[in-house]
């Protein structure tokens, strides 16, 4: 076999089969070129062979499981990272099968790898005063105060996700009758996320200080680009950290930019919002994601509780205690 078909069916995979036919976005990209650039760094450590000259046979199911056991106890990556690098190694072989056929019982194997099952963990989110501590904690007299604030409100009132709010540009604020977000999320699914009244009285001011184009990010940084993911991760890390001297229920807890989303979704559902009107809110593909903010709110569990009998009681039964009720009842 031609040792440079590996070479050529990887680079197909990429160019052909995600960005032609699929139209994959940038993030599934990097995150497929990753798990590959770990996977070839692996079997070159293993074989003693440059990536280029790599046979397909070399990357059996033997060697992408022991791949994976690297990931997890020498890199010490989790059982979700785990996965998500084999779905882009299924992904790969799914397309290998259906061009190159005679590798179609290799391909078999590898795709025959299961994913990790892994402990589900209760989703993290703010309840009102830690919100509320959080959300005064910018320093208001700052501009970069100013910004953090609106950022952090519209994080925890829309549950937007980090990407969705650093792409946010001016243009996409519509802040009129129906006040709403317009926002392209996973999947390249574009979606509008209303806005509440306080949410609107902080970007309205927020934007009057900040009149520029159409096309300017809502939340810029310093230098007037946009604001990178690890800007806001930090950013929400700062603030946390002074909240915590007020608020002493955020001590010992790692809040991140996903959690702002957590609570947004929370809000909803101890709102009485079903879950489909939040899986259609928060963009997910499927509601059966949005069913984990059920399994975390405890209130809600309470509710239903107070509603069964307590253990050792006998139902009861309607009795009428008016003459004229055991009447109507009786007819």
């Amino acid at each position: 076999m031609n040792t440079r078909e590996f070479p050529a069916l990887l680079q197909a995979f990429f160019t052909e089969r995600l960005m032609q036919q699929r139209c994959a976005s940038p993030h599934t990209v990097a995150a497929y070129r990753n798990c590959f650039r770990l996977l070839l760094r692996f079997a070159t450590a293993r074989l003693g062979r440059s990536p280029s000259e790599l046979l397909l046979a070399d990357l059996d199911a033997a060697l992408i499981g022991a791949f994976l056991d690297h990931l997890e106890h020498d890199r010490g990556n989790s059982p979700r990272t785990r996965n998500a690098r084999l779905a882009a190694i299924h992904a790969f072989f799914r397309y290998v099968a259906l061009t190159e056929p005679a590798h179609a019982l290799q391909c078999q194997r590898v795709l025959a790898i299961p994913s990790k099952r892994f402990e589900r963990k209760l989703v993290e989110f703010l309840v009102e005063e830690e919100v509320t501590a959080l959300l005064e904690t910018p320093d208001s007299s700052t501009w970069i105060g100013r910004r953090d604030c609106a950022l952090l409100l519209l994080a925890v009132r829309t549950g937007l996700r980090v990407a969705e709010i650093t792409a946010l540009r001016r243009e996409d604020v519509m802040l009129g009758r129906g006040a709403h977000v317009r926002c392209q999320g996973k999947g390249r699914k574009l979606r509008c996320t209303p806005l509440g009244r306080d949410v609107v009285k902080v970007l309205e001011a927020w934007l009057k200080e900040n009149p520029t184009s159409s096309d300017h990010p809502v939340f810029p940084s310093s230098r007037g680009g946009h604001l990178s993911p690890d800007a806001v991760e930090y950013l929400v890390a700062k603030h946390v950290a002074t909240a915590r001297r007020r608020c002493r229920s955020l001590v010992n807890r790692r809040i991140t930019p996903h959690t702002l989303r957590h609570t947004a979704a929370m809000r909803l559902l101890q709102g009485g919002v079903d879950c489909s009107v939040i899986a259609l809110w928060l963009g997910h593909e499927s509601i059966e994601t949005t069913h984990v903010y059920l399994h975390a709110d405890l209130a809600l569990k309470e509710k239903a509780l107070a509603r069964t009998l307590p253990s050792g009681v006998k139902p009861g039964r309607y009795r009428p205690g008016d003459a004229l009720l055991q009447f109507l009842e009786a007819l």
